[in-house]
């Protein structure tokens, strides 16, 4: 009995398709603006996702829940340190683009990889980089893994800590 109880255990915190996944996703660095950092020290959102739920959904998630509003490209660094490690594996936007490169770089594409194929642990870090140019760097944080998922749509954003910032910077309004 205790062997299938710790069976369990691992599954659940190393995560499944089946099961409800907790992110806090917070931006650690890009174009902010001094004074909007002055007043809001954390910018972060609780998002959930379900297991079958792909990185491309996840991308989506985050981006209406910053009220981004122009899309650009965008890639998640799983199984490193966190955000800009080199050692994580990098999921990419569209490989079948042609882009033979980036196919030998890249370990899966965002539309096809689910959440629960990640491999992802609770108390576990990886990175997402948004817009290739302005630089957006987030650090995603694996609250939970939970077995059961609630009812209603997923993905669903949970909480929000600090002002949204704007996606492009106005740096002359900010030097006045």
């Amino acid at each position: 009995m205790a062997r299938q109880q710790r069976l369990k255990q691992a599954q659940v915190a190393t995560g499944s398709e089946q099961h409800l996944y907790t992110f806090e996703v917070l931006i650690v660095s890009g174009p902010l603006a001094p004074s909007f950092v002055k007043k809001n020290k954390v910018i972060s959102r609780t998002i959930q996702m379900r297991g079958d739920q792909t990185l491309g959904q996840l991308h989506q998630a985050i981006f209406s829940a910053f009220e981004r509003e122009e899309q650009h490209m965008y890639e998640f660094q799983v199984g490193g340190k966190g955000p800009m490690d080199p050692q994580a594996r990098r999921y990419v936007l569209g490989l079948d683009d042609g882009d033979a490169g980036q196919e030998a770089r890249a370990a899966g594409d965002v539309e096809r990889t689910r959440i629960g194929m990640l491999g992802v642990k609770e108390n576990e870090a990886f990175g997402y980089w948004f817009d290739f140019g302005d630089n957006w760097w987030h650090q995603i944080n694996v609250l939970a893994i939970e077995e059961k998922r609630g009812g209603g749509k997923y993905p669903k954003v949970r909480k929000v800590v600090g002002k949204s910032p704007p996606q492009y910077v106005d740096w002359d309004e900010e030097e006045e």
